[in-house]
């Protein structure tokens, strides 16, 4: 199975970017393409002084967007958006169709000072729930970027039996390495595979540039990069392979070690 990600600052109004990447996905038949945070919305820190009829045009514009080029091209899309139900907004990841949408609520948000999501957004506060769903025979859980740092995030991509992780996520300053780092220990811990779409451009607050670097990237089962784009608008092509994956489980046996401690 082939896959893509695709690192993003936020896109334009008009369609012509989006309808040309998706182009290109069908011609390397690429049955699933996962975008960075923020692609189809206005950076976070920007959306909180941005009115919500304005927040609200944006998003849907996009989603209107996205169901018709899906169905164009007949590709899965897996994309961030705020999604505005009545007065409220959400932040949540769409997977679009040709056929559907359905939308996942971000579980745990950023509620640093300088980064409050937690307190923007509208999302529920509950027992976290691993957003999943089965596409060309692979099991795929969607964890947004902050949300990688949570153990319970990846007992369930355990239990869940998740072959996949797709990340979409936003990381900026100088922080590259550690996300590596973590990526890594992640994909090898629960022998999956994790693709992360990592936003790229830069915000300015004050005399303060925040730089968001790319560098997303494909990590295989056994905690390995086997991909890794630069720190520009740009795509990731991969190939998915499940031996791969079955391979990783029979020589380190995590899952099979838990199951008999009735884990």
């Amino acid at each position: 199975m082939k896959l893509a990600a695709l690192q993003l600052a936020t896109l334009p109004m008009s369609s012509a970017r989006l309808d040309y990447y998706l182009r290109i996905c069908k011609d390397k038949e690429i049955d699933l393409l996962l975008l960075s945070e923020y692609a189809l919305n206005s950076f976070f820190k920007e959306l909180e002084t941005t009115p919500f009829s304005m927040i609200k045009e944006q998003s849907n514009h996009k989603i209107e967007v996205l169901k018709e080029l899906c169905k164009k091209y007949e590709i899965t899309v897996v994309a961030p958006i705020v999604h505005v139900k009545g007065k409220k907004l959400y932040k949540s990841v769409a997977k679009f169709s040709a056929k559907s949408v359905s939308y996942f609520d971000q579980q745990f948000l950023i509620n640093f000072k300088h980064w409050n999501e937690e307190k923007f957004f509208d999302n529920e506060i509950c027992q976290y729930n691993l957003p999943v769903f089965t596409h060309n025979g692979l099991k795929f859980g969607i964890v947004s970027g902050f949300e990688l740092h949570f153990d319970v995030v990846f007992s369930e991509v355990m239990k869940k039996s998740v072959d996949v992780v797709l990340s979409p996520s936003s990381s900026t300053f100088d922080s590259s390495r550690r996300w590596q780092e973590l990526l890594k220990t992640r994909a090898f811990l629960n022998n999956v595979y994790i693709l992360r779409a990592n936003r790229v451009g830069s915000y300015k607050e004050g005399e303060e540039a925040w730089k968001f670097y790319g560098h997303s990237n494909l990590i295989n089962p056994f905690g390995e990069v086997e991909l890794t784009l630069g720190d520009k608008e740009e795509i990731l092509i991969a190939s998915i392979d499940k031996e791969e994956i079955n391979s990783a489980r029979r020589s380190w046996g995590w899952k099979k070690a838990l199951t008999k401690r009735g884990v």
